[in-house]
Protein backbone atom coordinates (compact mmCIF):
# COMPACT_ATOMS: atom_id res chain seq x y z
CA UNK A 1 0.00 0.00 0.00
CA UNK A 2 2.09 2.60 -1.43
CA UNK A 3 -0.25 5.31 -0.17
CA UNK A 4 -0.48 4.64 3.05
CA UNK A 5 2.55 5.28 5.43
CA UNK A 6 1.70 3.87 9.43
CA UNK A 7 4.14 5.53 10.70
CA UNK A 8 3.70 8.85 9.61
CA UNK A 9 0.08 8.38 10.23
CA UNK A 10 0.73 7.24 13.85
CA UNK A 11 3.28 10.23 14.35
CA UNK A 12 0.24 12.39 13.05
CA UNK A 13 -2.30 10.84 15.73
CA UNK A 14 0.61 11.48 18.82
CA UNK A 15 0.59 15.15 17.60
CA UNK A 16 -3.16 15.70 17.90
CA UNK A 17 -3.58 13.85 20.73
CA UNK A 18 -0.97 16.01 22.33
CA UNK A 19 -2.85 19.19 21.48
CA UNK A 20 -5.33 17.73 23.41
CA UNK A 21 -3.63 17.78 26.49
CA UNK A 22 -2.96 21.59 25.84
CA UNK A 23 -3.47 24.60 27.80
CA UNK A 24 -6.94 26.10 26.80
CA UNK A 25 -7.49 23.44 24.18
CA UNK A 26 -11.29 23.12 25.26
CA UNK A 27 -11.81 26.44 25.12
CA UNK A 28 -11.76 27.22 20.89
CA UNK A 29 -15.15 24.70 20.10
CA UNK A 30 -14.23 24.70 16.50
CA UNK A 31 -10.36 23.85 16.72
CA UNK A 32 -10.80 21.21 19.37
CA UNK A 33 -14.14 19.09 17.30
CA UNK A 34 -11.65 19.70 14.42
CA UNK A 35 -9.01 17.84 16.12
CA UNK A 36 -11.18 15.03 18.00
CA UNK A 37 -12.75 14.65 14.77
CA UNK A 38 -8.99 14.13 13.11
CA UNK A 39 -7.70 11.64 15.70
CA UNK A 40 -11.13 9.77 15.42
CA UNK A 41 -10.56 9.31 11.57
CA UNK A 42 -6.78 8.51 12.17
CA UNK A 43 -6.97 5.87 15.16
CA UNK A 44 -10.22 4.09 12.50
CA UNK A 45 -7.46 4.04 9.86
CA UNK A 46 -4.17 2.81 11.59
CA UNK A 47 -6.20 0.39 13.85
CA UNK A 48 -7.91 -0.99 10.42
CA UNK A 49 -4.75 -1.36 9.44
CA UNK A 50 -2.98 -3.48 12.07
CA UNK A 51 -6.40 -6.04 12.42
CA UNK A 52 -5.85 -6.56 8.27
CA UNK A 53 -1.90 -7.07 8.94
CA UNK A 54 -2.50 -9.57 11.68
CA UNK A 55 -4.95 -11.34 9.69
CA UNK A 56 -2.92 -11.75 6.85
CA UNK A 57 -0.06 -12.91 9.32
CA UNK A 58 -2.58 -15.57 10.82
CA UNK A 59 -3.60 -16.57 7.17
CA UNK A 60 0.06 -17.26 6.47
CA UNK A 61 0.96 -19.23 9.64
CA UNK A 62 -2.31 -21.09 9.47
CA UNK A 63 -1.61 -22.02 5.42
CA UNK A 64 2.46 -23.31 6.54
CA UNK A 65 0.42 -25.32 9.26
CA UNK A 66 -1.93 -27.30 6.78
CA UNK A 67 -1.69 -30.06 4.91
CA UNK A 68 -3.34 -31.55 2.06
CA UNK A 69 -5.15 -33.58 4.60
CA UNK A 70 -6.58 -30.85 6.50
CA UNK A 71 -10.06 -30.30 3.92
CA UNK A 72 -11.94 -28.41 6.23
CA UNK A 73 -8.35 -25.79 7.37
CA UNK A 74 -8.32 -25.37 3.81
CA UNK A 75 -11.95 -24.23 2.80
CA UNK A 76 -11.53 -21.85 5.94
CA UNK A 77 -8.03 -20.96 4.70
CA UNK A 78 -9.45 -20.41 1.18
CA UNK A 79 -12.86 -18.51 3.19
CA UNK A 80 -10.58 -15.98 5.27
CA UNK A 81 -8.07 -15.29 2.00
CA UNK A 82 -11.55 -14.28 0.02
CA UNK A 83 -13.11 -11.77 2.35
CA UNK A 84 -9.59 -10.35 3.72
CA UNK A 85 -9.43 -10.06 -0.25
CA UNK A 86 -12.23 -7.64 0.07
CA UNK A 87 -11.45 -5.76 3.45
CA UNK A 88 -8.07 -5.29 1.94
CA UNK A 89 -9.76 -3.61 -0.99
CA UNK A 90 -12.36 -1.35 0.96
CA UNK A 91 -9.44 0.14 2.96
CA UNK A 92 -7.31 0.53 -0.11
CA UNK A 93 -9.99 2.70 -1.58
CA UNK A 94 -10.36 4.92 2.01
CA UNK A 95 -6.61 5.53 1.25
CA UNK A 96 -7.83 7.21 -2.02
CA UNK A 97 -10.02 9.82 0.07
CA UNK A 98 -7.82 12.44 0.73
CA UNK A 99 -9.61 15.28 -0.97
CA UNK A 100 -9.82 18.23 0.48
CA UNK A 101 -13.54 17.80 1.47
CA UNK A 102 -13.57 13.97 1.05
CA UNK A 103 -14.11 13.48 4.60
CA UNK A 104 -16.92 15.87 5.21
CA UNK A 105 -20.82 14.78 4.80
CA UNK A 106 -22.65 15.28 1.31
CA UNK A 107 -25.51 17.35 0.18
CA UNK A 108 -27.38 15.68 -1.99
CA UNK A 109 -29.86 16.95 -4.83
CA UNK A 110 -31.92 14.96 -7.45
CA UNK A 111 -34.21 16.69 -10.26
CA UNK A 112 -35.48 14.98 -12.64
CA UNK A 113 -35.05 15.27 -16.68
CA UNK A 114 -38.01 16.51 -19.32
CA UNK A 115 -40.41 13.75 -19.45
CA UNK A 116 -42.78 14.23 -16.48
CA UNK A 117 -44.37 11.58 -14.19
CA UNK A 118 -41.86 9.26 -15.60
CA UNK A 119 -38.67 11.11 -15.12
CA UNK A 120 -40.20 12.19 -11.85
CA UNK A 121 -40.67 8.62 -10.75
CA UNK A 122 -37.19 7.69 -11.62
CA UNK A 123 -35.82 10.11 -9.27
CA UNK A 124 -37.79 9.14 -6.79
CA UNK A 125 -36.25 5.25 -7.70
CA UNK A 126 -32.56 7.08 -7.28
CA UNK A 127 -33.18 8.96 -3.87
CA UNK A 128 -34.46 5.48 -2.45
CA UNK A 129 -31.23 3.96 -4.17
CA UNK A 130 -28.72 6.54 -2.50
CA UNK A 131 -30.99 5.97 0.99
CA UNK A 132 -30.35 2.06 0.76
CA UNK A 133 -26.50 2.73 -0.18
CA UNK A 134 -26.18 5.02 2.72
CA UNK A 135 -27.93 2.84 5.34
CA UNK A 136 -26.10 -0.02 4.43
CA UNK A 137 -22.32 2.14 5.33
CA UNK A 138 -23.30 3.38 8.65
CA UNK A 139 -24.93 6.63 7.06
CA UNK A 140 -27.53 8.78 8.46
CA UNK A 141 -29.45 10.50 5.85
CA UNK A 142 -31.45 13.85 6.99
CA UNK A 143 -34.09 15.39 4.23
CA UNK A 144 -33.72 18.75 3.54
CA UNK A 145 -35.83 20.00 0.71
CA UNK A 146 -38.87 17.53 -0.79
CA UNK A 147 -41.25 18.70 -3.76
CA UNK A 148 -43.60 16.11 -4.73
CA UNK A 149 -44.57 14.83 -8.41
CA UNK A 150 -47.42 15.57 -9.50
CA UNK A 151 -48.89 12.07 -9.81
CA UNK A 152 -45.59 9.81 -8.95
CA UNK A 153 -42.35 10.42 -8.14
CA UNK A 154 -40.68 13.88 -7.41
CA UNK A 155 -40.08 17.18 -8.93
CA UNK A 156 -36.56 17.81 -6.71
CA UNK A 157 -35.36 16.49 -3.26
CA UNK A 158 -32.34 17.85 -1.21
CA UNK A 159 -31.04 15.36 1.49
CA UNK A 160 -27.53 15.46 3.54
CA UNK A 161 -25.77 12.27 4.21
CA UNK A 162 -24.20 12.31 7.21
CA UNK A 163 -20.61 10.07 8.39
CA UNK A 164 -17.28 10.27 7.17
CA UNK A 165 -16.29 10.39 3.55
CA UNK A 166 -19.74 10.34 2.74
CA UNK A 167 -18.75 13.29 0.16
CA UNK A 168 -15.69 11.38 -0.78
CA UNK A 169 -17.76 8.34 -1.76
CA UNK A 170 -20.84 9.98 -3.26
CA UNK A 171 -19.09 12.82 -5.55
CA UNK A 172 -18.78 9.80 -7.80
CA UNK A 173 -22.42 10.27 -8.52
CA UNK A 174 -22.38 13.57 -9.73
CA UNK A 175 -23.77 13.91 -13.31
CA UNK A 176 -27.08 12.66 -15.26
CA UNK A 177 -27.89 9.24 -14.18
CA UNK A 178 -30.29 7.28 -17.85
CA UNK A 179 -33.19 4.85 -17.31
CA UNK A 180 -34.25 2.65 -20.08
CA UNK A 181 -37.80 0.23 -18.98
CA UNK A 182 -41.20 -0.38 -19.61
CA UNK A 183 -43.08 2.39 -18.17
CA UNK A 184 -45.52 1.77 -15.93
CA UNK A 185 -47.49 4.93 -16.57
CA UNK A 186 -47.61 3.36 -20.02
CA UNK A 187 -50.72 1.89 -20.84
CA UNK A 188 -49.30 0.54 -23.92
CA UNK A 189 -46.56 -1.21 -22.28
CA UNK A 190 -43.85 0.74 -24.22
CA UNK A 191 -40.11 1.08 -23.75
CA UNK A 192 -39.45 4.89 -21.82
CA UNK A 193 -35.73 6.65 -21.58
CA UNK A 194 -35.91 8.74 -18.16
CA UNK A 195 -33.10 11.17 -17.33
CA UNK A 196 -32.45 12.36 -13.71
CA UNK A 197 -29.56 15.01 -12.38
CA UNK A 198 -27.75 13.87 -9.40
CA UNK A 199 -25.83 17.38 -7.73
CA UNK A 200 -23.34 16.31 -5.26
CA UNK A 201 -21.43 19.08 -2.71
CA UNK A 202 -19.71 19.10 0.17
CA UNK A 203 -21.16 20.08 3.42
CA UNK A 204 -18.45 22.85 4.37
CA UNK A 205 -17.68 23.22 7.87
CA UNK A 206 -17.94 26.67 10.22
CA UNK A 207 -14.02 27.24 9.56
CA UNK A 208 -14.57 27.64 6.32
CA UNK A 209 -14.91 31.32 5.75
CA UNK A 210 -17.59 32.41 2.93
CA UNK A 211 -18.40 35.98 3.28
CA UNK A 212 -22.05 36.20 2.18
CA UNK A 213 -23.62 39.81 2.68
CA UNK A 214 -27.42 39.82 4.02
CA UNK A 215 -28.27 42.74 1.49
CA UNK A 216 -27.37 39.77 -1.00
CA UNK A 217 -30.06 37.24 0.24
CA UNK A 218 -33.82 37.06 -0.72
CA UNK A 219 -35.52 35.29 2.08
CA UNK A 220 -38.42 33.13 1.78
CA UNK A 221 -40.72 31.15 4.48
CA UNK A 222 -43.71 28.74 3.32
CA UNK A 223 -45.50 25.90 4.75
CA UNK A 224 -43.52 22.81 4.54
CA UNK A 225 -44.88 20.31 1.92
CA UNK A 226 -42.92 16.79 2.97
CA UNK A 227 -43.10 14.28 5.42
CA UNK A 228 -42.84 15.33 8.64
CA UNK A 229 -46.08 14.35 11.13
CA UNK A 230 -48.45 16.48 12.66
CA UNK A 231 -46.10 19.35 12.72
CA UNK A 232 -45.78 20.20 9.19
CA UNK A 233 -47.90 22.25 6.97
CA UNK A 234 -49.07 24.60 10.30
CA UNK A 235 -46.80 26.87 10.32
CA UNK A 236 -44.82 28.67 7.45
CA UNK A 237 -41.48 27.49 9.02
CA UNK A 238 -39.65 26.23 5.71
CA UNK A 239 -37.04 28.31 4.21
CA UNK A 240 -36.15 29.40 0.65
CA UNK A 241 -32.91 31.75 0.56
CA UNK A 242 -31.77 33.20 -2.55
CA UNK A 243 -28.52 34.49 -3.55
CA UNK A 244 -29.15 37.37 -6.02
CA UNK A 245 -25.89 37.94 -7.74
CA UNK A 246 -25.31 34.11 -8.34
CA UNK A 247 -29.30 33.59 -8.73
CA UNK A 248 -28.45 30.31 -6.36
CA UNK A 249 -31.64 28.77 -4.43
CA UNK A 250 -31.77 26.78 -1.91
CA UNK A 251 -34.94 25.81 0.50
CA UNK A 252 -35.13 23.12 3.51
CA UNK A 253 -38.15 22.16 5.19
CA UNK A 254 -36.60 19.35 7.61
CA UNK A 255 -36.58 21.21 10.40
CA UNK A 256 -39.11 21.74 13.43
CA UNK A 257 -38.44 25.58 13.29
CA UNK A 258 -37.94 28.29 11.13
CA UNK A 259 -34.52 29.74 12.77
CA UNK A 260 -33.23 26.19 12.52
CA UNK A 261 -33.97 25.55 8.25
CA UNK A 262 -32.72 28.93 7.73
CA UNK A 263 -29.26 27.82 9.44
CA UNK A 264 -29.17 24.44 7.60
CA UNK A 265 -30.22 26.71 4.41
CA UNK A 266 -27.20 29.01 5.08
CA UNK A 267 -24.95 25.78 5.21
CA UNK A 268 -26.39 24.84 1.96
CA UNK A 269 -25.86 27.97 0.34
CA UNK A 270 -22.19 28.41 1.75
CA UNK A 271 -21.63 25.07 0.67
CA UNK A 272 -22.83 25.82 -3.39
CA UNK A 273 -21.05 30.06 -3.18
CA UNK A 274 -17.62 27.90 -1.94
CA UNK A 275 -17.85 25.29 -5.06
CA UNK A 276 -18.67 28.22 -7.35
CA UNK A 277 -15.66 30.13 -5.85
CA UNK A 278 -13.46 27.35 -6.02
CA UNK A 279 -13.77 26.44 -9.63
CA UNK A 280 -12.95 29.93 -10.80
CA UNK A 281 -9.08 28.82 -9.28
CA UNK A 282 -9.52 25.73 -11.11
CA UNK A 283 -9.06 24.52 -14.95
CA UNK A 284 -10.88 21.31 -14.75
CA UNK A 285 -14.77 22.23 -13.76
CA UNK A 286 -15.58 19.02 -12.86
CA UNK A 287 -13.72 18.93 -9.99
CA UNK A 288 -15.95 19.48 -7.27
CA UNK A 289 -19.02 19.43 -8.37
CA UNK A 290 -18.88 17.71 -12.04
CA UNK A 291 -19.66 19.13 -15.51
CA UNK A 292 -22.88 20.40 -15.62
CA UNK A 293 -24.64 19.20 -19.03
CA UNK A 294 -28.27 19.09 -19.99
CA UNK A 295 -29.98 16.03 -18.47
CA UNK A 296 -30.59 14.10 -21.57
CA UNK A 297 -29.50 11.88 -24.01
CA UNK A 298 -25.81 11.87 -24.50
CA UNK A 299 -24.86 13.26 -21.28
CA UNK A 300 -25.21 10.41 -18.86
CA UNK A 301 -22.88 8.71 -16.89
CA UNK A 302 -24.45 6.04 -16.21
CA UNK A 303 -27.48 4.15 -17.78
CA UNK A 304 -29.97 1.58 -15.87
CA UNK A 305 -31.47 -0.48 -18.45
CA UNK A 306 -34.24 -2.91 -17.34
CA UNK A 307 -35.45 -3.99 -20.60
CA UNK A 308 -34.69 -5.94 -23.10
CA UNK A 309 -31.94 -7.14 -20.83
CA UNK A 310 -31.07 -5.87 -17.27
CA UNK A 311 -27.54 -4.26 -16.93
CA UNK A 312 -26.13 -0.86 -15.06
CA UNK A 313 -23.10 0.63 -16.98
CA UNK A 314 -21.21 3.49 -16.16
CA UNK A 315 -19.92 5.31 -19.23
CA UNK A 316 -16.87 6.72 -17.66
CA UNK A 317 -15.23 3.73 -16.10
CA UNK A 318 -16.83 1.26 -18.32
CA UNK A 319 -17.78 -0.73 -14.90
CA UNK A 320 -20.66 -2.91 -15.32
CA UNK A 321 -23.34 -5.31 -13.59
CA UNK A 322 -25.84 -7.36 -15.06
CA UNK A 323 -28.03 -7.06 -11.63
CA UNK A 324 -30.07 -3.91 -12.07
CA UNK A 325 -32.27 -4.81 -8.82
CA UNK A 326 -29.49 -5.21 -6.46
CA UNK A 327 -27.93 -1.77 -7.56
CA UNK A 328 -30.99 -0.13 -7.53
CA UNK A 329 -31.44 -1.38 -3.29
CA UNK A 330 -28.11 0.32 -2.88
CA UNK A 331 -25.07 -2.21 -3.84
CA UNK A 332 -22.71 0.89 -5.83
CA UNK A 333 -19.94 0.08 -4.29
CA UNK A 334 -18.12 -1.16 -7.57
CA UNK A 335 -19.45 1.93 -9.12
CA UNK A 336 -18.01 4.27 -6.55
CA UNK A 337 -14.31 2.44 -6.30
CA UNK A 338 -13.84 2.32 -9.86
CA UNK A 339 -14.08 5.71 -10.19
CA UNK A 340 -12.27 6.43 -7.53
CA UNK A 341 -9.42 4.07 -8.83
CA UNK A 342 -9.78 6.30 -12.22
CA UNK A 343 -9.07 9.35 -11.31
CA UNK A 344 -5.93 8.17 -9.62
CA UNK A 345 -4.76 7.08 -13.10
Amino acid sequence: MSLFDISKLEEKLKELENKTSEPNFWEDTKNSTKVLTNIKSLKHKTTTYKDLKAEVENLIELSELATEDDADIVKEILKNTKKLEKDVEKFEISTLLSGKYDANNAIVTIHPGAGGTESQDWAEMLYRMYTRWATKNGYTVKELDYLEGEEAGLKSVTFEIIGENAYGYMKSEMGVHRLVRISPFDAGGRRHTSFASVEVLPEISDDVEIEINPDDLRIDTYRSSGAGGQHINKTSSAVRITHIPTNIVVACQSERSQIQNRETAMKMLKSKLLDLKEKEHKEKIEDLKGEQKDIAWGSQIRSYVFCPYTMVKDHRTNYEVGNVEAVMDGDLDGFMESYLKLKLK
